[in-house]
């Protein structure tokens, strides 16, 4: 028995080197597709699995269920759900330029519908997979590789005749890069394809004659054109799309704008996002315009209707819906692939020459393995050829045998030892002989039947055209130029059966100018009642009815309803609302709840004060927490941009009591709950940042905390009934901040 032996290594060296490999698989191994093919390993044997289970497009359909459990079980052991969904995504028409799957039932819709479950769906393979991805698998034109278990042999790529990453494009997130490359007409790269193979040193601007942009399935509108030659060259940028607008005729004389093709990125779930948007637009009075939104998008199409007031300014309208909403979105281009086993971001020409020596790659094993069939077959029919010559000889040999062995020796080598002959003649004949151990093969092979002179006259018809492929082969092999239009022949033939218009148009347009209505400033007054429901009235409204509307509502704030309104709540946290989010209208609707237009929880928080933003700007407010610490912010502070933001720090089991705008010299009281009273100068209060916790304010004693607090202006004579008794608060004496106070 060994010892053991034990590696000392560095563990930041270990880990590196285990995460380079890990990461490095699912780059080449799942994440990303090969340049070559422009497939993921999970398609690549997706697709070579329906091959070998026989599910040609001319055959019925299959269950999916079968298709990836046979797949899983023989090629890829990562999980049901990424062979199905790799297959779903393969067959939907929105997300491909070129469907390799013909699926039949549901595989979801461009609405983000998800299929059926694969036990009801059912699939097989296209025309164009059939005859452009796997036609040539059997020529051994590409390396076998084992699978996982070296139990079977898979494709180490397919021997497509177009480059499937242009066309389809393709998406995959590794560890550490992305790729997301944008599909393209099929008859448009296929002419790239000819014009890089007469010219290999063709630029991107001249490529760019024959594939000007992408080709979304969706169609839509590419409105930078200028910038797709550097995205091309760079193999990264952004592509920016606009969906396409029609403006119909409604009835009442209204104008309807239809959305008939959307920007590719909105397929899925955003284009319930893009109902949402418009919507939205119109709850936040962007718009007055936009009667009604509807979505009639069917099988034949994307149709999408927005009804619009008489008289509605339609222009800026659409101008609106592309710039508020992503009716026109970006296409992040990063054209990276797996090129010669290692991840690499590639421009247009660069993926082409690879899939041009790809192809040249295929034609020469291909063309070398034809040609080896049919030399094997001019050698036989040749051999058979000499043998109708001398068929009686023959036919003497084989009766004159013995056995089988000896009668293939004498054809071979003239061997005629232990041969039984009519004369001697026929034996010195049959020691001329030298016909090759395949030849000698297959004239005991041969049948009577074959003799007769049709058959004859046919051999001699088969072996004229096997020296005729002996020469073409020979050709192509010999000469690239011979290779060149034999692929450019095989790619024209692709391009008429497959190719279609482009869908996606490509221009220059202007950049989005889309100008708000200003909104016309006005004095309004918030209400918020003791249920938590707000609204907004104008300033007359209010004072018609002053006296209703103090004594229903718990906060009332004048405001311009071009500002926002500050809650402060017992949990230290302050809530910015708009007051445009605020709805406006008469005295007695009802308004909405607090929850609905702001990011305050009545569940978990209380209001303690609220207040205009504009007003708490020009002031200081004054904080008192539950344990007495206090201290005064400036305004200013409060003006951010977020919707909820700390007011100020509040230590454990601690709550905000007091946040209160400053005007000027006032004294502050401190009332706790054991009826404690504190009266200070507010000026002993320092002024610190909203993040800060304080000062103590008041000295509590233990069990107390402070419940309630009140500021105190010149002249002010507020009363506080404590145990029945009223008692004068402007009377208490001014104390020292931090003592006790006195016990009332």
């Amino acid at each position: 028995m060994s010892e053991e032996q034990l590696i000392r290594t560095e563990y930041s060296d270990l880990m590196q080197k285990s995460y380079i490999d890990y990461a490095m698989s699912v780059i080449v191994s799942r994440a990303l597709p090969d340049v070559r093919d422009g497939l993921k390993p999970v398609q690549r044997r997706t697709l070579y699995d329906m091959q070998e289970l026989g599910i040609r497009y001319d055959k019925p359909y299959r269950k999916c269920a079968r298709i990836v459990g046979d797949t899983m079980g023989k090629y890829h052991p990562h999980g049901d759900s990424s062979i199905y969904d790799a297959l779903v995504v393969m067959a939907q028409e929105f997300k491909r330029g070129l469907p390799l799957v013909d699926g039949h039932g549901n595989f979801g819709s461009i609405e983000g519908d998800g299929a059926a479950a694969m036990r009801y769906t059912e699939a097989r393979l296209e025309k164009v997979t059939q005859e452009v991805y796997l036609a040539d698998l059997d020529k051994d034109v590409v390396d076998f590789v084992p699978n996982f278990d070296e139990t079977e042999k898979e494709p180490e790529v397919l021997p497509v005749k177009v480059p499937n990453l242009l066309i389809n494009g393709a998406e995959g997130i590794a560890v550490g890069m992305a790729t997301n490359i944008p599909p393209h007409n099929l008859a448009e790269v296929i002419d790239g394809v000819k014009a890089y193979m007469k010219n290999p040193s063709i630029t991107t601007e001249e490529m760019m004659k024959f594939i000007p942009g992408p080709d979304f399935p969706t169609g839509g509108i590419v409105v930078n054109k200028d910038e797709l030659q550097n995205i091309y060259e760079t193999g990264s940028g952004k592509v920016k799309i606009r969906g396409k607008v029609e403006v119909e005729k409604g009835k009442g004389g209204k104008q309807l704008l239809v959305i008939t093709e959307i920007p590719y990125t909105m397929v899925g779930a955003n284009i319930g996002k893009f109902l949402n948007d418009v919507g939205s637009l119109v709850e936040n009075k962007k718009t007055a315009d936009i009667v009604d939104i509807s979505n009639q998008s069917s099988k034949e199409g994307i149709r999408i209707v927005i009804e619009l007031k008489r008289g509605a300014d339609v222009e800026n309208l659409k101008n609106m819906l592309y710039k508020k909403t992503r009716l026109e979105d970006t296409f992040g281009v990063n054209m990276l692939a797996v090129a010669d086993g290692k991840p690499e971001t590639m421009g247009i020409v660069s993926v082409i020459r690879h899939h041009v020596n790809f192809q040249y790659e295929l034609a020469t094993r291909k063309y070398t393995n034809l040609l080896a069939k049919e030399r094997d077959k001019q050698e036989i029919q040749e051999g058979l050829m000499k043998a109708c010559n001398i068929i009686d000889l023959i036919i003497e040999i084989i009766r004159g045998s013995k056995t089988v062995k000896m009668a293939k020796k004498c054809l071979m080598t003239g061997e005629s030892e232990g041969i039984d002959f009519k004369s001697a003649s026929s034996r010195m004949m049959a020691e001329q002989l030298c016909f090759t151990e395949r030849q000698a093969q297959a004239i005991l092979e041969l049948r009577l039947s074959k003799l007769v002179g049709l058959e004859i006259e046919a051999l001699i018809k088969e072996h004229d055209q096997t020296i005729e492929n002996i020469n073409t082969y020979s050709d192509i092999l010999e000469h690239r130029t011979s290779m060149a239009k034999v692929i450019m022949k095989e790619l024209d033939h692709v391009k008429k059966e497959y190719g279609t218009d482009r869908k996606t148009s490509i221009e220059n347009a202007a950049e989005i100018v889309f100008e708000e209505k200003k909104i016309e400033e006005m004095d309004v007054v918030m209400l918020m009642d003791r249920f938590g429901y707000v609204r907004t009235v104008d300033q007359a409204t209010y004072e018609r009815n002053k006296d209703a509307a103090d004594a229903e509502n718990k906060h009332i704030v004048s405001c311009k309803n071009t500002d926002k309104i500050c809650l402060f709540t017992n949990t230290g946290q302050l809530h910015l609302i708009k007051v445009l989010d605020l709805p406006f209208g008469k005295f007695r609707e009802k308004g909405t709840p607090i929850d609905n237009v702001s990011k305050y929880d009545s569940e978990s928080e209380n209001i303690v004060s609220v207040f205009a933003l504009e007003e708490v700007k020009k002031h200081k407010v004054v904080f008192v927490t539950q344990s007495g610490m206090s201290k005064v912010v400036e305004g200013e502070q409060f003006d951010v941009s977020k919707k909820q933001t700390a007011a100020t720090k509040l230590g454990a089991e601690d709550s905000l009591v007091m946040a209160q705008i400053v005007y000027g010299g006032e004294t502050l009281v401190y009332h706790t709950a054991k009826n404690m009273l504190l009266r200070i100068m507010l000026l002993e209060l320092p002024e610190m940042k909203k993040t800060a916790v304080g000062v103590h304010g008041i000295k509590l004693n233990n069990g107390d905390y402070v419940k309630d607090c009140h500021l105190l202006y010149e002249g002010d004579s507020p009363m506080l009934e404590i145990g029945g008794k009223q008692v004068a608060l402007n009377r208490l004496k001014i104390s020292s901040r931090a003592t006790k106070g006195t016990k009332h």
